[in-house]
């Protein structure tokens, strides 16, 4: 097993990324989800403070390079017998084909890379401000095509001075990605874009120790993902050969189950967080659908045309998602929008309207609040100008 060789946040990561990138991987694969046909790709995030053990994500990356050199290297020989034959009238030259892309480029490009793969593409990038620097041109930005990417609904491109013109029906985009706090919000810019809805998070605050980097496990880890690498390049050449699809599909138990727990979910959003979440939760049942599917198919799949659910990777894949739905809260409320949660706005608002640190630990120790959590949401209640810093220690509320 992938994580078996790592520990604590690590193995979290490691889980993660893993199923991110393996969500690129699974050609004619396909569920139903809300009316529409929806494939296994997903949007994954990891935001922590640098020195945190983040970087371990990057092993991810070597379950794919098999199937990247290979569609590449293909593509080539393509590309250069057309240019030897020097015909005209043999059709259109064949495109570069690749399958991991990096996060800088033109969104030219990521039309051009998203038209000419026909399983799609996936990024993996563990520096997010290399991602949000190419948001901020005109030529580069992208967004759009991310947002878009997610339902795989239809994107276009047209420029007449360039003379193209580019359509793409169903894009496939995964996404594996890292960064600091600090690289967070360039990137996502704003709640309401609904770029931020789209991403699986996992955020923490503590620093790794210096680590034995001698351990003989160490070397283990290349070893490993290599030959894991191996395994999932001939799932995807026998999936990507078949002259069939494959649906993925519930149980009736299956989906009973599903929407229970989202609609239980719901009504706690509903009941003590901001209503802006509701669309993140929406997006997280149908990543939640995308894990199942992904978790199914690497436990065993053959060439029928149905791929049932196991009950078992349903369960695991339930405890990732409300994990991971959690960790989207967290940073739902770090973005600085000005509007408290309902579970914020009942903590502040119990506080008199002149109150000092000391009184609000005492609140949280009711509440169950660590006194380190109750710092944290001082500081957040400042930036969103929800309360002004009097003096050492001293607060007062800004709206009565």
């Amino acid at each position: 097993m992938a994580t078996s060789s790592f520990e604590g946040r690590e193995r979290d990561i490691v889980l993660l990324s893993s199923i991110g990138v393996l969500s690129s991987c699974l050609p004619n694969v396909f569920g139903n989800y809300d009316g529409k046909e929806i494939y296994s790709n997903l949007y994954t995030l990891f935001i922590a403070p640098p020195a945190s053990g983040k970087g371990v994500m990057n092993y991810s990356r070597l379950l794919v390079e098999r199937i990247h050199d290979k569609l590449f290297l293909d593509s080539r020989r393509k590309m250069k017998k057309y240019n030897d034959k020097n015909d005209t009238n043999s059709g259109a030259c064949p495109k570069l084909e690749i399958k991991i892309v990096p996060a800088n480029i033109s969104s030219s490009e990521m039309y051009s890379y998203l038209g000419s793969s026909k399983d799609g593409i996936v990024i993996i990038e563990s520096e997010a401000d290399t991602m949000s620097a190419m948001m901020k041109n005109d030529w580069s930005n992208y967004s759009d095509v991310l947002r878009s990417a997610f339902h795989h609904e239809a994107v276009s491109i047209c420029r007449k001075g360039d003379n193209l013109y580019l359509y793409i029906k169903e894009p496939k985009l995964s996404i594996v990605m890292s960064g600091t706090p600090n690289q967070f919000m360039p990137l996502m810019q704003s709640k309401g874009n609904g770029l931020f809805s789209r991403f699986m998070m996992y955020t923490f605050d503590e620093t790794q120790d210096f680590k034995d980097v001698f351990a003989p496990k160490t070397k283990e880890y290349k070893t490993f993902f290599d030959k894991a690498g191996i395994k999932v390049f001939n799932l995807y050449s026998m999936l990507s050969e078949l002259d069939c699809r494959i649906e993925f599909k519930f149980t009736e138990n299956q989906r009973n189950r599903f929407l229970n727990e989202f609609k239980s979910i719901q009504s706690i959003v509903k009941e003590e967080y901001s209503q802006s979440f509701l669309s993140n939760l929406n997006r997280h049942g149908l990543m939640f659908y995308r894990m199942c599917m992904i978790l199914t198919a690497l436990r065993g799949i053959d060439a029928k045309k149905e791929l049932i659910c196991s009950n078992r990777d349903f369960i695991i894949s339930l405890k990732i998602i409300k994990t991971v739905l959690k960790h989207a809260l967290i940073m739902h409320d770090d973005i600085e929008d000005g509007v408290l949660s309902k579970t914020d706005e009942k903590f502040l608002y119990g506080l008199k309207k002149h109150f000092t640190r000391k009184e609000a630990v005492e609140l949280g120790t009711k509440y169950n609040i660590p006194e380190r959590t109750v710092d944290d949401k001082l500081v957040q209640w400042r930036k969103k100008r929800a309360i002004n810093k009097t003096g050492h220690g001293k607060f007062t509320r800004v709206l009565s």
